[in-house]
């Protein structure tokens, strides 16, 4: 069956998309979800157990506290006030988790550590999916059951100042509310301000149930400045005044109503080693949660030491403090601690609430739940709560009821602990059988698409896919058959869930027919192609052109950094993949190198000769080697010879030397910044170099990376690009003074520390003035037809633009990742690619691979956390979106980007340097 290649390609990406969209239903698993209480309707809380007795208990427990405060402060890591800084920085709350009427914990958060998904598991209890990554940039109303809304339904007046994720997290929720821009990190003073100013009325004031603050600032330092910062210390220290002026006056409002309150301190993320957050290293998971009340009461000399818990534990904990019912889809259980001084019935009955609320949340996500132990466990200690009932209600006060009621407590606490591991490790279950089909069936379509390509581009556009053959068709209903029953035997022996084994017969069938085809479809390809004798052609049109080794080893990386994509650690550590390969591709071409240089046509060794020509017109050197010489390489009739010979003295030593300088300036990027997961604690030059005792050093190498980068740039710019290359590079270095990152010569301290806008709107003026005057060049290009150096000029300008605008966005000591970048370039362009005469193809996986290498050398990885959203508001002075967006996308790869303006550009010159403007033999 002859098909056009329009119509092969659309249904390729139909299939891709299929095959994609089932990959993501299995990798992003169906959230543990309670269908027995919707948002308007609740369910009736569960009856006390009893034995033989009635209970008259059947109501919620009445509120524990009157009042409750909820101190939410942004990216509070546990060492910020368990740790040294919090016994230097925040004395009053440093006394109150030593001496004070309080409960410590250290609360881990579950991924992702971005601020939307901790504030719905702090008010659910639930665990979000990384779905509401994407979602926290523009919050949608929570709709699922959480504190917030119960405590409405229930009549609680509730006040927020902070964070505006909550206004949209919970519209018409609160009856008073100010709500702060959570994204505009350079601001780390006003957006506290802001909640502050409000604290003194509303604490006079007794209209209100719920106080509810959300503090940004300690997390917009992280972001700008890191963990160390100077600036952490002097928020630390705003926040333990704020607490103390809270918890002052929820104690004299107590001394009138004789009623407990509940302050709350506690943070939605912790902060790594460079401020950022999203990932899973300890200093993002880990936040601090204190529970404030004078109803904790304290012995003299009781030291209760910060108990690790989970953070879905405080929603469970603030339901049944403010006498609510727990989140039908919390998987959090109560942190006991808040009710010991509860008499023994209320301590039971608070348990058995949680208990029968996690047991049918069980029943509800897990098919066989009856095998759970925790469900085994709550069954027993239901029983043995109704065994105590039937004692406390017959007035029995001996020991025996004390012994069993302790019994009892711990049974539940057993029993809760065992419920939310299950129901946490169901969440994080993947759906490994949806994502193996979906895998298989994009593996297929790209074999099918690179097999079909040289039919695809011939004159008739045309591909014959052998549908009705006998062959296929027989090979098709054995797969056909072999993979029916591989599905029956999957969805009839699987325990969980899976989405693919829930769809009906004639879905699945019709998927396992399609993935059928795909393979008896890539087999008749490849029997082809094995059959015609072009598997080994690197180039269909031309029989004779075979692969190179430098191609092998182009072809074999890339594939393997694709596979190895199916591994999670692979994925956290790929940095180590793009730094090997880009290791081996500079040894594969100082063999090259070597090799053209010292062999003759006979393998037999030769010297160099010196023409003083250089590079304008290349001479035959080498002729085709014969097979004996190389079997890879037999014939590159795709390329013309090399230019080897045609070098000058020092121009042939830097060909020599150009694998080794490379290898050399890869290997101190690798020492600036330490990256991935397991390695990204060490120290590494760039910690060095921005902590405070090295500022001088910071300005040095600032400087003196400023001037070697407009050297580097400037040499194919116009006049007025290279004027205005040179005034933007200076300010960037006016910026990064003004904000307190380098220092002047005359300068002795940055005291006088502003947030820079004014200099960096200086460099986005000349930056915008660059690419303009190429962008100018390019459009006069089109004009001009035959004049390819207007072009070539054009696209270097709108090249050198953006190099100015990452050397504004990059931190100081990211400023030699981007001379190193301009130097390798420069390097390979002079001294390999034209020498050498490297087709379009290779020089382009090369650019690839450098700028894949060179993302990583920045200090990022495939964490969010790595992201510098402090980049995304230089020269900003209030939140703008569109803006904010587009500078910290550049910022974060700058790499790969100008590493494929580079390529653009190269491409570019070197089809214009030949007569006519012919693509040359390289293209």
């Amino acid at each position: 069956m002859r098909l056009g290649s329009g119509t092969f390609a659309a249904c390729c990406v139909v299939i891709e998309v299929l095959g994609v969209a089932l990959f993501l239903r299995g990798f992003f698993p169906t959230p543990v979800r309670s269908s027995a209480r919707t948002e308007h309707q609740a369910e009736p809380p569960a009856p006390e157990p009893s034995a033989g007795a009635s209970s008259n208990w059947t109501k919620l427990p009445p509120p524990l506290f009157r009042k409750v405060v909820i101190m939410l402060i942004d990216g509070l890591r546990d060492d910020f006030v368990f740790g040294s800084k919090g016994v230097k920085f925040m004395p009053y709350t440093t006394y109150l988790v030593e001496k004070g009427a309080s409960h410590s914990f250290v609360a881990e958060a579950k991924l992702p550590t971005v601020t939307m998904p901790r504030i719905k598991a702090l008010m659910t209890g639930s665990l979000p999916g990384f779905i509401d990554v994407v979602r926290n940039l523009n919050s949608p109303a929570l709709l699922e059951d959480n504190v917030i809304t119960q405590a409405k339904a229930a009549g609680k007046r509730i006040i927020f100042y902070g964070d505006e994720t909550w206004v949209k997290l919970f519209p018409r929720h609160f009856v008073e509310y100010d709500g702060t821009t959570s994204f505009f990190v350079s601001d780390y003073t006003e957006v506290d301000d802001n909640v502050t100013r409000h604290l003194d009325k509303v604490l006079k004031r007794g209209d209100w149930d719920v106080l509810i603050l959300h503090y940004l600032g300690l997390d917009h330092i992280g972001h700008v400045s890191g963990p160390s910062s100077p600036l952490i210390g002097h928020k630390l220290r705003e926040m333990d005044s704020i607490l103390m002026k809270i918890h002052t006056s929820l104690l004299s409002e107590e001394r009138e109503t004789l009623v407990p309150n509940l302050l709350v301190l506690c943070g939605d993320h912790g902060m790594s080693e460079t401020g950022g957050h999203g990932a899973s290293s300890v200093e993002e998971l880990n936040t601090a949660l204190i529970l404030i009340s004078s109803a904790f009461e304290r012995k003299p000399g009781d030291i209760r030491r910060p108990k690790h818990v989970q953070q879905t534990d405080l929603a469970a904990t603030l339901a049944i403090g403010l006498g609510l019912p727990i989140p039908g889809n919390s998987v959090g259980s109560l942190l006991f601690p808040t009710v010991e001084g509860r008499p023994v019935r209320e301590q039971l009955r608070f348990l058995h609430l949680n208990a029968v609320q996690l047991s049918k949340l069980l029943q509800e996500n897990v098919p066989s739940y009856t095998k759970e132990p925790g469900f085994e466990q709550f069954k027993m200690s239901e029983r043995l709560h109704g065994n105590w009932i039937r004692l406390y209600l017959e007035e029995n006060n001996s020991e025996v009821l004390f012994n069993l009621g302790a019994k009892v407590r711990r049974q539940y606490l057993d029993a809760l602990r065992t419920l939310s591991l299950s129901l946490s490790r169901q969440v994080a279950q993947y759906d490994i059988y949806s994502m193996l089909v979906g895998t298989v069936m994009v593996l297929e379509v790209l074999a099918l698409l690179l097999l079909s390509i040289p039919q695809a581009l011939s004159s008739e556009a045309e591909l014959e896919v052998p549908l009705w053959s006998p062959v296929f068709s027989l090979l098709f209903y054995l797969m056909f058959l072999v993979l029916s029953a591989l599905h029956v035997i999957v969805c009839t022996s699987t325990e969980s869930s899976c989405y693919f084994c829930g769809l009906s017969w004639l879905t699945a069938g019709g998927v396992m027919a399609l993935i059928s085809a795909l393979l008896c479809a890539v087999g008749s390809a490849l029997a082809k192609m094995f059959a015609d004798g072009k598997f080994l052609s690197k180039n269909p049109a031309h029989p004779k052109a075979r692969w190179s080794e430098l191609d092998v080893l182009i072809l074999l990386g890339t594939t393997g950094h694709v596979l190895s994509l199916g591994a999670s650690s692979f994925i956290e550590e790929e940095h180590q993949t793009w730094y090997f390969l880009i290791n081996t591709l500079c040894l594969a071409l100082c063999h090259e190198i070597y090799r053209n240089c010292f062999l003759r046509d006979d393998c037999e060794p030769q010297q160099c000769s010196h023409v003083e020509e250089g590079f304008v017109s290349p001479a035959p050197a080498l002729q085709d080697r014969s097979i004996r010489c190389n079997m890879l390489e037999p014939h590159r009739v795709s390329k013309g010879p090399t230019s080897l010979d045609t070098l000058r003295g020092y121009e042939k030593w830097m060909v020599l030397a150009s694998p080794w300088v490379i290898l050399t300036c890869c290997r101190l990027l690798r020492s600036l910044n330490q990256t991935g997961v397991q390695w990204a604690h060490r120290p590494d030059l760039g910690h060095w170099l921005t902590s405070s005792d090295h500022k001088a050093e910071l300005s040095v190498l600032a400087a003196l990376s400023l001037i070697l980068i407009f050297a580097l740039v400037q040499r194919r710019c116009s006049l007025t690009s290279k004027v205005a290359m040179a005034l933007g590079l200076l300010g960037v270095y006016c910026y990064r003074a003004a904000i307190g990152n380098v220092l002047f010569p005359w300068q002795r301290d940055s005291k006088d520390i502003s947030k820079g806008v004014i200099e960096a709107r200086f460099v986005h003026v000349f930056v915008l003035g660059i690419l303009f005057t190429g962008t100018k060049d390019l459009l006069k290009s089109q004009v001009i037809a035959a004049d390819f150096t207007i072009k070539t000029v054009g696209l270097w300008e709108i090249y050198s633009g953006l190099v100015l605008l990452a050397a504004l966005l990059f931190r100081p000591h990211n400023l030699p990742v981007l001379v190193f970048s301009l130097f390798i370039q420069t390097i390979m362009t002079k001294f390999i690619w034209k020498p050498l005469r490297h087709d379009a193809a290779e020089i382009t996986i090369m650019h690839y691979w450098f700028g894949q290498a060179f993302f990583y050398f920045q200090g990022n990885s495939n964490s969010i956390a790595t992201v510098d959203v402090s980049a995304g508001f230089v020269g900003l002075d209030t939140y703008m979106e569109v803006p904010a967006m587009f500078l910290t996308a550049f910022a974060t790869f700058a790499g790969p980007v100008l590493w494929a303006s580079h390529l653009v550009s190269f491409l570019s010159s070197e089809t214009s340097s030949l007569p006519g403007g012919r693509t040359g033999t390289w293209l």
